[in-house]
Order: C-alpha cells, then structure tokens, then sequence
C-alpha cells in the first residue's frame, strides 16, 4: 500500500498558527504540545516516533518569530530546570501590543479597519482554527470562549512571501533553470542571472534561494526580495535538485551567522533597543554595547539605518561606512525633493 502523503503547510501558515498558539495561552505550551496540535507541525508529527526533523524545524521557527520582533519567552518548570523538554513557550499579549504612544489618524484607522477586515476573512485557514481547538483543550487557562478564540484581536507581523517565492518553487518541482533580473546591494541597476535553483529557505525571516549560477560554476544565495521582474523557467526537467540542498544551505547561513558579529550602540530606552537586544543570540557587554550576529552587511546596515539616530555602529567599520552611506543618501533624496 502507498505512503499516505503528508499535505504541505506553507511556511507563513505554520509560523501564523505558532504565534497565535502561543498567544493564546497564559501558562505556555511545551514543544510536544506544539508539535502534536499547531498547524504546519502536527500533520508530520509521530506520537512516540523520531520527530528529530520536525523539532530543528520548530528551532529555527522560534528563531524566525523573534527575528520578527515577537518577544517569544522560554519558561523553565518548576523543579525541572535545565531541563528541555518541560520547557513551556508563549507570547506574552501584554508585550506584543502597539506601544501606548502610538496613534493613527482617522484614514489610517479606516484602513487599518479594512485590512483586518480582509485578514479576519481569509488569513487563518480552518485547519489552523481546529488546530487552535486543540491547543486550548490541551491546557490553556484562558476561559474565553473556545468558539471566538480571540484571534480577531491578533494580527502578526508576518512578513508575506515575496512575488518570486511561487515561479521558483514551481522551477524547483519541474527541475528547471530559471532566469531574473537581480539587485546587488550596493548598485542600483538590475543584472541578469541564470541559475539552477537547489532550494528555498528561510533565515532570519527573509526568503532565500539557493541555486547554482552558470555564469561563476558557483553555488550563490539569491534574497527574493532582491529579484525584480518575472521568473523566467527553461530547460524544464534537466536540472533536479540534489537531495539535501535545503539543509546544507541552512547549515551554511548558521555557520556564517555565528562568526559575522557587530558592536552597535543604541541609544538607551529607544525602539533600537528594545528591538535589537531581541535579536537571536544577541549579547550585551558591560558598556552597555549590543553584539549582534548577521549575514549579509548590506541587510544589516539597511535595517540599522531605519533606527536613525539611535544608533551608531562601532564596528567593523565596513558596516558602519555602509550605513553613513544609506543615511546620506537618504539626506540627498529629501534635499532634492525639497528642492524640487
């Protein structure tokens, strides 16, 4: 008899039912609970059986949810410490509502009304609502209704996936090469690439491909935000991805997450801080100094400059020359348009 196939849960999907799991219980979950109950998990979860894949999968997703600024917290059971499997995760609400000092004007508030409109009617799909069912039958304290859930009042900022994600899955599962127009940071004007996609990922909340490009015979990584027009397939069925791509690649990201670091200091109180100092393995040394762990400099100094002056980059100097660069074209473009 043939395997029964296991039905692909987009990955935004999973992580929108793990962040509504996690905020809808007080006490916490644990990982059995949230592997055996939350959409995207339980559909390949083994009660009793090797679920190894599936919880490296749940690790990078808690990374994934707090690159994303959701303060997930770990909470250790009482006379338990230490150890990982009584540990129980959650999302206080409390720390994931709009700062008090945050307003809209009355057409921002229309929109945003509209918006949540649309996101009540289509984003949680009726598998994620039953798989919600079950985490609170599970054990949560909250005695709201289990029919309303309280979804409605969560809206997670969940980064969409970018317009190039489904042509270069569809090339994946063809075995095709593909050809786009892509950005290298630093330049302004879009280069052609032809490559053989490996595989898709996700790290640090951004969309990857991994594919192999003609032009160098090098294996590159391809931020989909940075493709700009179609994906264009050819030589459809002559290019199959090797078994494992995804894995090496990740393997690969982790290793240079873990040896690319930078010294910022923010200014104390500010939204820098309180965002930075979330950063997976973030540290902070004794002059108050935040080490963060990157990729890629340019998304880095891209995202550093949006804090504006509430930060400044110690070092290496290469980034903080990269984000002088960004704020003074950024200058440039308000001054030309004043003048304008």
């Amino acid at each position: 008899m043939p395997a029964t196939r296991v039905p692909r849960v987009p990955a935004e999907e999973r992580l929108f039912s793990l962040v509504l799991a996690l905020l809808s219980t007080e006490s916490g979950l644990t990982k059995s609970e949230i592997l055996a109950n939350v959409q995207g998990y339980r559909q390949r979860f083994t009660t009793g059986g090797d679920n190894a894949s599936l919880e490296r999968q749940f690790e990078r997703d808690k990374d994934d949810v707090r690159e994303l600024g959701i303060p997930l917290e770990t909470i250790e059971t009482p006379g338990a410490a230490g150890n990982n499997q009584t540990l129980r995760y959650r999302i206080p609400k409390g720390e994931y509502d709009l700062p008090v000092d945050v307003r809209f004007t009355p057409d921002e508030s229309a929109l945003l009304s509209l918006a949540a409109m649309a996101w009540r009617e289509g984003a949680l799909s009726a598998d994620s609502r039953r798989g919600l069912l079950k985490v609170r039958s599970a054990g949560s304290e909250d005695d709201e209704g289990a029919g309303a859930l309280g979804v409605d009042a969560y809206a997670p900022r969940l980064r969409a996936r970018d317009v190039a994600f489904e042509p270069l899955r569809a090339a994946l599962d063809r075995a095709a090469a593909v050809r786009f127009d892509y950005i290298t940071p630093g330049q302004h004007e879009a280069r052609r690439r032809q490559v053989a996609p490996l595989a898709l990922v996700q790290h640090g909340g951004r969309w990857m491909l991994a594919a192999h490009e003609f032009a160098s015979d090098s294996d590159k990584n391809y931020l989909l935000s940075r493709i700009v027009g179609p994906v264009t397939p050819y030589e459809v069925g002559q290019h199959p991805a090797p078994a494992g791509a995804g894995e090496r690649t990740l393997t690969e990201l982790e290793r240079i997450w873990a040896s690319r670091t930078a010294r910022i200091r923010v200014a104390p109180g500010s939204d820098a801080e309180r965002r930075l100092a979330r950063r997976r393995d973030t540290e902070t040394d004794d002059a108050g100094v935040l080490v963060l762990h990157h990729v890629d400099p340019q998304i880095l100094a891209e995202e550093l400059a949006a804090f504006g002056p509430e930060v400044q980059v110690l070092e290496p100097a290469d980034l903080r020359d990269r984000v002088t660069s960004r704020l003074r074209a950024l200058v440039a473009d308000h001054e030309g348009t004043d003048r304008g």
